[in-house]
Parts: C-alpha cells; sequence; structure tokens
C-alpha cells in the first residue's frame, strides 16, 4: 500500500539522493539521445542511401586499429568483423586517407565486378605499383589489359597445362618421398609455397639451377612484402627492400632474355618465354614489349603463390579435422590411382575424374577465403542496392562475409563438401574473383591443388603437429602461424 508524503519530506529525499537522480537523469539522456540517433540512421539509410560507419580526422580515419588488427594473430579481417557486429553488413571507414565501403552481398558483387573499367576500377598504392610495374596486367588499362591478357592467355591453355601438370606432378612426388623417407615434420605452407615457386619458374623460364632459385624466391619474397609498405625509400625498409629486389630482378629477366635473342642458350627452351620471344617479328599489337614481359614475368610469379599455398594447407587442416570427408576423397582418389599403371603421372583426364576433390578444394576456399575482399574504385556518383557511392571511393567486394552467410550457406563454419553438389546462386561463390578481372590462372591453381591432394590422400595419412590456430602477423593472406606442421605416414 502506497503512502503519500509531504512536500517537505519530498524535498529531504531529493536533497539526500541527489547525485543518483543527477546519474539516472544523465544516464536516461543518453539512451534517448543514443536510441534516437540509431532511429535517424535507420531512417536515414533508408530514405537517402546513407552508409553508417566512421571515417574519423582527414586522412588517419581508422588507420591505427586497422594496422592493429594486421599486426596480430586475429588476422586484418577482425577489424572489419567488429564493425559489421557495430554498423551493419553494409559499413564504410576511412584508412590510410581514403574512404573504403565493404559489399556484403551478390548482387553488390555483380555489379562491381561485371562493371570492371566501366564503372569500377582497381585502385593501386604507390608501393604496389612501384614494384609489380606499369607494364602488370594488374596495373595497366583497359586497352593494354585485354591485349595483355591476350598474349599471357596461352600459358594457361590445355596444352600447355597438361605439360605443367606432368612436370609438377613428378617434382612433388620426389619431394614427398624424400620428407616421409626423413620422417621429420614439416610446414605445408612452406613446402607449398617453395614447390608453387620452383613449378612456376621451370614452367615461365626452364629454371632449376638450385641457387638461381633460391636467389629468385627471396627477391620475390622482398617485393611481395613491400606491396602494402609505405614507400619510403629508406634503408632498412620493406619499400627499400623491395625495390632493390625489384632491380636485381629485372636484370636477371633482361640477361635471360638478351642470352635468348643471341642464341647463347640452345637447344631453345621450350618455356613460356621463348613462347613470347619467337613473336619479336610480330605486329605491336600482338607481341609484348620487353618491359611488358618483364613485368608480367614477376606479376606470375608473386601472383598465385601465396594464394595457392595457403589454399593447400587450409586443405590439409579441414581434411585432418573432418575425417569423414578425408576417407571419401581417399576412396576417389584411390580408384584412380589403381587403374593406372605404377609412376604413371596425372593427367588431366584423371583430374575430371575426381569431382569430390574439387568441392574439397572449394569448400576450403569458401571457409578460408584466402583472397578476403576484391578492392576497386567509383569512376562516377553511382548507387548500390540504394546505398549512394561517391566518385573516388573504394569499394570492397566482402568475399568472406558472401562465403560466410547462412542465407547462402546453411551453417557456414561447417566443413561440408556435399553443399556444392547444388547450384550456387551467381556470385556466391568467388575466390577468383569474377567479370573481366576473373583469376586468369584459375585452371593451373586449380590442377596444382587437385594433383597436390591427389598425391597425399592417395599415397599418405598424416599427423598434423601444431594445433594452434593463431593467424600469421602482418600476412598479406590468413594463414596459420604455425604454416599446418605435419608428419607423413605412407599407407
Amino acid at each position: 500500500m502506497l503512502c503519500a508524503i509531504s512536500k517537505e519530506e519530498f524535498l529531504f529525499l531529493v536533497k539526500k539522493h541527489y547525485d543518483v537522480l543527477i546519474v539516472a537523469l544523465l544516464f536516461s539522456i543518453g539512451v534517448a539521445f543514443f536510441v534516437s540517433k540509431l532511429a535517424w540512421r535507420k531512417a536515414t539509410a533508408s530514405s537517402r542511401g546513407y552508409i553508417p560507419g566512421r571515417l574519423g580526422l582527414p586522412f588517419i580515419g581508422e588507420t591505427v586499429p586497422f594496422l592493429s588488427a594486421v599486426k596480430s594473430t586475429g588476422g586484418c579481417y577482425e577489424f572489419i568483423r567488429l564493425r559489421r557486429i557495430r554498423y551493419g553488413k553494409w559499413f564504410k571507414t576511412r584508412v590510410f586517407g581514403k574512404i573504403h565501403v565493404f559489399v556484403p552481398s551478390t548482387d553488390g558483387a555483380r555489379m562491381i565486378l561485371s562493371n570492371d573499367f566501366v564503372k569500377f576500377n582497381k585502385g593501386y598504392m604507390k608501393a604496389l605499383l612501384d614494384c609489380i610495374g606499369d607494364k602488370s596486367l594488374f596495373t595497366v588499362s583497359h586497352e593494354n589489359h585485354k591485349r595483355i591478357r591476350d598474349l599471357l592467355s596461352d600459358l594457361f591453355s590445355m596444352n600447355s597445362l597438361s605439360s605443367f601438370i606432368e612436370k609438377f606432378d613428378k617434382m612433388l612426388c620426389q619431394r614427398l618421398k624424400k620428407l616421409e623417407q626423413g620422417g621429420k615434420s614439416f610446414s605445408v605452407f612452406d613446402f607449398s609455397m617453395k614447390m608453387a615457386f620452383d613449378s612456376m619458374c621451370c614452367m615461365l623460364m626452364s629454371i632449376t639451377d638450385e641457387a638461381l632459385l633460391r636467389q629468385l624466391e627471396k627477391d620475390i619474397t622482398a617485393v611481395s612484402n613491400a606491396i602494402f609498405s609505405a614507400p619510403i625509400m629508406i634503408p632498412g625498409t620493406k619499400y627499400y627492400k623491395g625495390i632493390k629486389a625489384r632491380r636485381r630482378i629485372m636484370e636477371i629477366f633482361k640477361d635471360m632474355i638478351a642470352r635468348r635473342r643471341s642464341g647463347e642458350e640452345w637447344p631453345e627452351p621450350e618455356d613460356f618465354l621463348q613462347s613470347l620471344l619467337r613473336r619479336d617479328s610480330y605486329h605491336p599489337d600482338e607481341k609484348l614489349q620487353d618491359p611488358e614481359i618483364m613485368d608480367n614475368l614477376m606479376t606470375l610469379l608473386i601472383s598465385g603463390q601465396a594464394t595457392t599455398s595457403a589454399t593447400q594447407m587450409w586443405s590439409v587442416k579441414f581434411l585432418d579435422e573432418n575425417q569423414q570427408v578425408q576417407d571419401i576423397l581417399r576412396k576417389e582418389v584411390l580408384s584412380i590411382a589403381r587403374s593406372k599403371p605404377e609412376g604413371a603421372s596425372v593427367t588431366l583426364e584423371d583430374i575430371n575424374r575426381m569431382p569430390y576433390c574439387w568441392k574439397v578444394l572449394k569448400e576450403t576456399m569458401r571457409i578460408s577465403s584466402v583472397v578476403m575482399w576484391y578492392p576497386r574504385v567509383a569512376l562516377a556518383d553511382c548507387t548500390i542496392e540504394g546505398f549512394e557511392i561517391k566518385k573516388g571511393w573504394h569499394v570492397n567486394v566482402d568475399a568472406k562475409c558472401i562465403h560466410n552467410d547462412p542465407e547462402l550457406y546453411p551453417d557456414p563454419s561447417k566443413f561440408n563438401p556435399s553443399r556444392f553438389d547444388e547450384l550456387l546462386k551467381p556470385y556466391s561463390f568467388i575466390p577468383f574473383a569474377s567479370g573481366p578481372r576473373t583469376c586468369l590462372g584459375i585452371n593451373m591453381a586449380k590442377m596444382t591443388m587437385m594433383v597436390f591432394l591427389y598425391r597425399l590422400t592417395s599415397a599418405y595419412s598424416w599427423t598434423v603437429d601444431d594445433l594452434d590456430t593463431s593467424l600469421q602477423e602482418n600476412a598479406h593472406f590468413p594463414r596459420l602461424r604455425s604454416g599446418c606442421p605435419i608428419t607423413l605416414n605412407p599407407l
């Protein structure tokens, strides 16, 4: 039962609890302001295409928390994940002076990736341009991009890939056998990186000399490390080391081209470089100039090595954690291995008889999303799904978000290759991008990874020697800090 109180008693209570009442009042005002702000944002977003987010100070923006995420064992995507929780799937931020919008949908991916060169283009940091070169397929204009892409496509023809598979398979078998006999643990990532580099050097330029391979590998790594660094030419910095390494690589390429043209290498090597040099007498539109050859040789060595190696590393981890999937895959590859003569190489026909193997790799790429987002720059003001994008803004197609969308992939954290039995929604699976800039080496990457899993699962079981799931700090792509070390056990 409530009791009435006098005016004097009420004033006494107010004075006695003054501090508490003030705090309660301020808290109520704060809550009301926060709720009204959210409501305003929601209303503004629906009526004016407002994209939530925090831009912060000019240039600086949220660069510091982004770099903190990059340098952590949680990976740079932690920066994206936290902002998506705070603002929703669509959000904007400012990093290194540029406004970035993260696009989380298949419709957004379709509009951006299918309109490359028309409404959107790639945006490059100065360090990347300086390291890769202005004649690279990655950096040239639309017209030159099509010409260079067409001339490079010979490398990925079925005849070239068939020859590559045979050489890669032979090298892989030899190295796995040596590791098995040694009985020691090895990092899957490091092993795959070296395999990818050595096989590409062999295919592109017939380089097999161990000393030259290791020197080139060291310099290519320095260039890769410098791509996203601050472009400051001070001794000791990543950029300085990368530019110096690029100059050494260019000298090696220049000397190699000169020796071949002078006839010092006879018989002529049957490799990709020689196929380009045979076009010397062709019309300028039907051949590559020397700077274009050299920039794109380096681009090819850099572009697929880390992404393919990281995917192979993740596939071993996921197979180790999902024994049933591993058993199904082993059954498929053994049925092929037992139908072939002992010691026979893997062929394109064998690759086509391994549909489950490809699904395992697709599921690996979906969950790991080694290429987490695809950055583009808006060439004019535009609207994507009702959200207003200004000219010059960076729009990032968020592949990782799309690949883990529960509406597209039920129970997305579960490793389930059989989900690829069903027809996918367009632009819901984009590990190789899409549109005019679809990865040129998609088939080579696919075959390399499938041959690797074929040899690994048909001849060996393995134990993972470090179960730490921490990611490597300062890595361009998400990969385990441990590199996924394993010990092979012959079947």
